[in-house]
């Protein structure tokens, strides 16, 4: 069965759980997405419910007969491995990638430690732990990042407390910000030039890239209020870049997830440098946005996927990271292990 077959029988999903809401700092944005999550897949006639964390224990996911779950939800608890590794224990399918990897990609540090040790561009930066983020520590990062230059929570999305920093000045007010979203701060070289976004479908070999997004955001603030709440910024899909660039981005995302070792479906956020057309890896996101500003189902309008289906396609490719392993007694060494 392809990704996105138009003759899914949806009766062969089962009992649905969209998760939504949960308890982190994009409770708000979780919400829009889930609810039209929710919409898209009972108009194709899946059972689904909507199922707040927040509200609902997981375990009642068990008890409450659920077969499979669409994660909706977005940053901690939700994003990072936490949710995914409850839904392994309880033996029921999800979308998007599996525990480690959704702790990988959720935490920024990491995930540039790994992009990096693979040759993947990603911007120079400098990780303040708790304990490194006095006065006289924090004053030098300009002088080894140069200016302007980032400074955001390493475990937080929807551009939650980030910082443009632009004069050595403004460097212990952004921490500062920074650290009430997460004790460890990543401050990161900026790069100036065009703000892109690569969505990608699938698993392993079988991964596709969809068409590149260009963002222009008003005064260059791709920020939280307009990300979700204004129609100031510009989105441009298909994205008038020259081919050989579109395509050279797709090929770099593509291998930052795979990386990853990212499964189901993921969004990864760019910068092309204006100076030489380099592109260089933000981030990635394992549990995208599905409002009505999100990006990935314009990408996947841009493709040919429409938003339906690409509910109950991510829907029907749920999956757990292992299957199911039975040890009997009989299997056991008598006497019990030995060291």
């Amino acid at each position: 069965m392809s990704l996105f077959d138009p003759n899914v029988d949806v009766k062969t999903l089962g009992k649905v759980a969209v998760l939504m809401g949960g308890e982190s700092a994009e409770r708000e944005v979780s919400l829009m997405s889930g609810k039209g999550v929710l919409q898209a897949l009972r108009s194709r006639g899946v059972d689904a419910h909507a199922f707040d964390p927040a509200h609902n224990n997981l375990s009642d996911l068990k008890r409450d007969g659920y077969a499979r779950c669409f994660i909706a939800l977005h940053g901690r608890h939700g994003e990072d491995g936490t949710v995914q590794g409850a839904l392994e224990l309880l033996r029921i399918p999800y979308t998007g990638s599996g525990v480690m990897a959704s702790a990988i990609a959720m935490d920024k540090v990491m995930t540039k430690r790994v992009w990096t040790a693979e040759g993947l561009p990603t911007p120079r930066y400098v990780w303040l732990a708790p304990d490194r983020q006095q006065r006289e520590v924090v004053r030098l990062v300009p002088d080894e990042l140069g200016l302007p230059l980032i400074v955001k929570p390493p475990r937080e999305g929807s551009s939650i407390g980030v910082t443009k920093v632009r004069g050595y000045s403004d460097m212990q007010d952004a921490v500062t910000l920074s650290a009430c979203y997460d004790p460890d701060v990543l401050c990161e070289e900026f790069i100036e030039g065009e703000e892109v976004t690569c969505p990608v479908l699938g698993q392993g070999a079988a991964a596709r890239a969809l068409p590149v997004i260009r963002i222009a955001a008003p005064d260059g603030a791709y920020d939280y209020q307009n990300k979700y709440f204004t129609d100031d910024v510009k989105y441009q899909c298909p994205s008038g870049l020259p081919e050989a660039e579109e395509r050279e981005i797709q090929r770099i995302v593509l291998e930052s997830y795979r990386t990853l070792g990212c499964r189901g479906w993921g969004r990864a956020d760019l910068m092309i440098r204006a100076s030489d057309r380099k592109p260089f890896l933000l981030e990635m996101n394992t549990s995208p946005g599905m409002t009505g500003h999100s990006l990935v189902p314009m990408s996947a309008r841009a493709a040919g996927i429409s938003y339906e289906d690409l509910c109950v396609g991510l829907l029907a490719a749920a999956a757990l990271d292992t299957a199911a392993v039975v040890v009997s007694a009989a299997a056991a060494p008598a006497g019990g292990a030995r060291e």
